[in-house]
C-alpha cells in the first residue's frame, strides 16, 4: 500500500491482486479444514433459512427499486481508453502542482492530503473499470488498450510518488501535529510512509534513478507477465479413449477435431476442462501429459519472473533493506521475514508425518487400482504430482463413499447463488435485487440496459440493507461466471468502484465483481457446481460482501484494502458455512427433483473434510516457502544466480514429497509452474504466506463467534459493522481485537488442522 502508487499502481494491480483473491480458491482446490465433530449419520435440517428465489425489480418493494446513483457503464472504446486516461492524469498532475506550491510553512491536511485524497476518490471511478477491460473483454484491441492505459496510469504514479516537491509539503503536514480523526491521521501516516519506501529517504542521484528506472520496469513486467496469463490459449487433442473416465458433462463441451485432429477433443488448461481430467481419466499418461504441459503453458513468463525477483531485490537494498521480504512484510502484522519463516517453519515441521502417511495409503491405493486393471506390472512405488488429484477423488468415492459428481446434482449454479445471497441478506442484514430487461434500461445512464454489464452473460445486482438496517442502498453487485476466450482465467474479486464520502459529506456507494470461471451449461444439463466449487464461490462472494458493505472516509481504506496477511480472513471464516449441514441443507436444490441434498450424502461429505488434508497444506507451504525463499536470498549475487524452475520444482518435492518428471530421468528444470503464479507478480510477493496466517484470524473468528450458531444474526451483524466495514481504515489488529475481545489466538488454527 503506497500512496500515490497505491492508487495508481495499485489501480493497475488490484484488478488482479483483489483476485486472490483465489486466494488459493480455484486454483489450488478450495477445501480448506475446519473442526470435524461428525461420525455418525445425522438428521439435518436446514433450521435457519429457507431458500427463496432471487429478488428483480419487479419483484422487489418500491424502496429497492430506485437505486439513488447509477451503476457505471461499459461503453469504453479503444480510442477512449486512452483518452479517458491522459484526461485523469494530466487532471492528477494539475492538482499535485497546486499542492507543490503551498508553502511549506502553511503546509497542512487540508491542503495537502486532502486534495490528493479526494483526487484519488473520483479517478478511481474511472481507472479501476479502464484496467478491468483487460481481464474480461471479448474485443482484443480494447484489452490491448486497457493494458496500454495501465502502463500509462503505473508510469505516472511511480513519478508522482517520487515528486520530492509534493513530499515536503507531505513531511510539513505531519510535522504539524494537526489534532485529525483517525481514519486522516492513519492517511497522513500511511501516505508519508509510501513517499520513503518510494526512494525519497534515499539522497537525489544515480541510486534514486535507478530506483525509478527499477520501479517502471518492475511495472511493465508485471502487464507483460499477467496479460500472457489472462490470453494463454493452449490447449492439447485427446481422443475419446484417451479421455476414459472423464465425465460425459466435461467432454460435452470440448471441440471437436478437424482435419489432422478428426475424431479428437481439444482439452484446454482452463479450469473447467483441466481439473476434472486430472481427477478423472484413467489413463496416467494423459494426466502426465497435461500436468506438464499446464506448467509449462506460459514459458515466455519464466524470464520475466526471474527479471522481476532480481530487481525487487536490487531495488529493496537501495533503500537500505536487506532483502524485497523485509520490505514488503515490515507494514504487513507479521512485521518481520522471521516471523513468518518461523510460522511457515514451524506449520510444515507439524504437517510432515502427516503428509507421509496420506501418500502410504494413497499409494496403496494406486497399487491396487493399477492390479485391478491389470497394470500392475507398472506401478513402480512413486506418487506422482499427477497421481494426486485421481487418487485423493478415488480415495474418498472408495473409503467415504462420496461421489462429487453425484453431489454436485444438488449444487445447480444458479439456485446456489440464490441461496449464498439468502445467507447474505439473513446473516448481515442486507436484500439483493437482480436487474434484467427493461429495469437495467431504467437505471442505466445512457438509457441502455446492456451499457451496464461488459457482457451478455453477466449479472446485475443492487444492493440494500435490509429493513432493520435502515433500507438504505449499499452498492452494485456483478457475476460473470463463465469461461471466454481473453478472459481472466481464475476465480477473483474485482472491485470496480470504490465506496466514499465526497467533500459535501455525500456517501459514494461501491461496485464489485466475480470473475469465474465455472462449467458452463450444456443441453442436457444446468450448469452444476462441485463442492470445492461452491466453496470457492462463497469466497469470492465474501471478498464481495467486504468491499460493498465497507463505509470508510477515503477510497484508499475501501472494502478489501487491507494488509495482504490479514485481507484472506473474512473470507475464510465465511467458508466455513460451506461445511456447516444446516446451511449445505439450505444452499442445495436438486436440479431436477429440486429436493434438498440427503443426510448421508451430508454426512459422507462432512468426515472427509481432513482427507489427505495435510498434503493439500503442504502444497499450500510449498508456495508460500518459495516466495519467501525467492524474496529473501542473502545477497544480491545470491539471486541473481538462483536457478527458479530448478528451486520450484526441488522444493515441492522437499515439501510435498510428491514426485515429478525428474523421477523419471528429466532435469529439475522440467517445469516452469512459477510462469503461471499470477499471485507473486501480481501483488503478493512474499505475501503469499498470508493464505495460511489469515487463517489463524478466521479459525479464531469462526470458533469463537459463529460455531455454534452460524445464522446468529446479531453477531452476523456485529460482524458486518466491526470487521467488514472498517475496510483498512484501522491497525487490522485492532479490528481482530474489537470483535473478538481479546488478542487472536492460534488454537482454533491448530485443532483445525488436528495438529494441537
Amino acid at each position: 500500500m503506497v500512496t500515490r502508487i497505491s492508487k495508481l499502481v495499485l489501480l493497475s494491480f488490484l484488478c488482479f491482486t483483489s483476485i486472490s483473491l483465489i486466494l488459493a480458491s480455484l486454483r489450488f482446490g478450495p477445501r480448506f479444514t475446519a473442526l470435524l465433530g461428525h461420525f455418525t449419520p445425522t438428521k439435518y435440517k436446514a433450521t435457519y433459512i429457507t431458500q427463496r428465489p432471487l429478488v428483480n425489480v419487479t419483484m422487489a418493494p418500491e424502496k429497492y427499486k430506485n437505486p439513488p446513483q447509477k451503476p457505471p457503464v461499459f461503453t469504453g472504446t479503444p480510442e477512449s481508453l486512452l483518452e479517458d486516461t491522459k484526461r485523469l492524469l494530466d487532471k492528477s498532475k494539475s492538482i499535485q502542482d497546486a499542492i507543490a506550491n503551498v508553502p511549506l510553512d502553511e503546509a497542512k491536511f487540508s491542503n495537502v492530503l486532502l486534495p490528493s485524497a479526494r483526487d484519488d476518490n473520483v479517478m478511481s471511478l474511472e481507472t479501476r473499470i479502464i484496467g478491468f477491460y483487460q481481464a474480461v473483454s471479448t474485443d482484443k484491441a480494447l484489452r490491448d488498450a486497457s493494458t496500454e492505459a495501465e502502463k500509462l496510469m503505473d508510469d505516472f504514479g511511480i513519478e508522482s510518488s517520487m515528486r520530492e516537491d509534493v513530499f515536503q509539503r507531505v513531511d510539513a503536514a505531519l510535522k504539524k501535529g494537526e489534532k485529525l480523526d483517525p481514519e486522516s491521521q492513519r492517511l497522513l501516516e500511511k501516505d508519508h510512509k509510501s513517499y520513503i519506501r518510494m526512494g525519497l529517504g534515499v539522497p537525489a542521484g544515480p541510486k534514486r534513478d535507478r530506483f525509478k528506472e527499477i520501479k517502471k520496469r518492475l511495472s511493465e513486467l508485471s502487464i507483460t507477465f499477467q496479460k500472457a496469463l489472462n490470453e494463454e490459449n493452449g490447449a492439447l487433442w485427446f481422443t475419446p479413449e484417451e479421455l476414459d473416465g472423464v465425465p460425459e458433462d466435461v467432454l460435452l463441451t470440448l471441440q471437436k477435431g478437424e482435419g489432422e485432429n478428426e475424431g479428437k477433443l481439444r482439452l484446454t488448461f482452463k479450469y473447467p476442462d483441466l481439473f476434472p481430467t486430472l481427477k478423472y481419466a484413467k489413463s496416467s499418461a494423459v494426466r502426465q501429459k497435461l500436468f506438464v504441459e499446464n506448467e509449462n503453458k506460459c514459458n515466455s513468463n519464466v524470464e520475466l519472473f526471474k527479471e522481476a525477483v532480481v530487481l525487487r531485490d536490487e531495488a529493496a537494498r537501495i533503500l537500505g533493506y536487506n532483502n524485497h521480504a523485509e520490505f514488503r512484510i515490515e507494514d504487513k502484522m507479521a512485521k518481520t521475514p522471521k516471523t513468518v519463516d518461523d510460522f511457515l517453519g514451524d506449520l510444515r515441521t507439524r504437517l510432515a508425518p502427516g503428509g507421509k502417511k496420506e501418500i502410504e495409503k494413497l499409494l496403496e491405493l494406486k497399487k491396487e487400482d493399477m492390479k485391478s486393471r491389470g497394470q500392475d506390472d507398472k506401478f513402480d512405488g512413486r506418487y506422482y504430482l499427477w497421481d494426486h488429484r485421481y487418487y485423493d477423488r478415488l480415495m474418498l468415492e472408495k473409503d467415504y463413499q462420496l461421489d462429487h459428481q453425484k453431489i454436485s446434482e444438488y449444487f445447480p449454479l444458479t439456485s446456489t447463488i440464490q441461496g449464498m445471497l439468502n445467507i447474505f441478506e439473513e446473516l448481515f442484514g442486507m436484500v439483493f435485487v437482480e436487474l434484467t430487461g427493461a429495469d437495467r434500461d431504467k437505471v442505466s445512464e445512457t438509457g441502455k440496459g446492456s451499457d451496464i454489464a461488459w457482457h451478455e452473460d453477466v449479472q446485475v445486482f443492487s444492493v440494500w440493507d435490509s429493513e432493520d438496517e435502515g433500507n438504505e442502498f449499499v452498492g452494485f453487485l456483478y457475476l460473470d461466471l463463465f469461461p471466454r476466450d481473453g478472459k481472466y482465467g481464475h476465480a477473483a474479486n474485482f472491485g470496480l468502484q470504490p465506496g466514499y464520502t465526497d467533500e459535501n459529506g455525500k456517501r459514494r456507494y461501491p461496485a464489485t465483481a466475480l470473475v469465474c470461471n465455472f462449467s458452463k451449461p450444456t443441453p442436457k444439463k444446468p450448469s452444476l457446481l462441485k463442492h470445492d466449487e461452491v466453496v470457492t464461490l462463497f469466497h469470492e462472494l465474501g471478498h464481495g460482501i467486504h468491499d460493498l458493505v465497507a463505509r470508510t472516509t477515503y477510497s484508499r481504506f475501501h472494502g478489501t484494502s487491507t494488509v495482504r496477511d490479514f485481507v484472506e480472513a473474512p473470507s475464510q471464516m465465511l467458508e466455513n458455512w460451506c461445511w456447516t449441514p444446516s446451511q449445505l441443507k439450505s444452499l442445495s436444490k436438486h436440479y431436477e427433483t429440486g429436493e434438498s441434498i440427503p443426510d448421508e450424502l451430508i454426512h459422507n461429505l462432512i468426515r472427509t473434510k481432513h482427507v489427505n488434508d495435510a498434503l493439500f497444506n503442504l502444497r499450500q507451504l510449498h508456495f508460500g516457502t518459495f516466495d519467501m525463499m525467492v524474496h529473501e536470498p542473502k545477497t544480491h549475487a545470491d539471486i541473481e544466480k538462483l536457478p527458479i524452475s530448478e528451486t520450484y520444482n526441488k522444493l515441492r518435492k522437499d515439501i510435498s514429497k510428491l514426485d515429478g518428471m525428474e523421477a523419471l530421468g528429466s532435469t529439475w528444470d522440467w517445469g516452469n509452474g512459477q510462469a503461471t503464479f499470477g499471485h507473486l507478480i501480481g501483488g503478493y510477493d512474499a505475501g503469499y504466506y498470508g493464505y495460511l496466517s489469515s487463517q489463524v484470524y478466521s479459525a479464531d473468528m469462526f470458533y469463537s463467534v459463529f460455531e455454534k450458531d452460524p445464522m446468529n444474526a446479531k453477531e452476523g451483524r456485529r460482524y458486518r459493522h466491526t470487521v467488514l466495514e472498517r475496510g483498512g481504515s484501522q491497525e487490522e489488529m485492532q479490528t481482530l481485537e474489537d470483535f473478538l475481545g481479546r488478542k487472536p489466538s492460534t488454537e482454533a488454527f491448530y485443532r483445525e488442522l488436528g495438529l494441537q
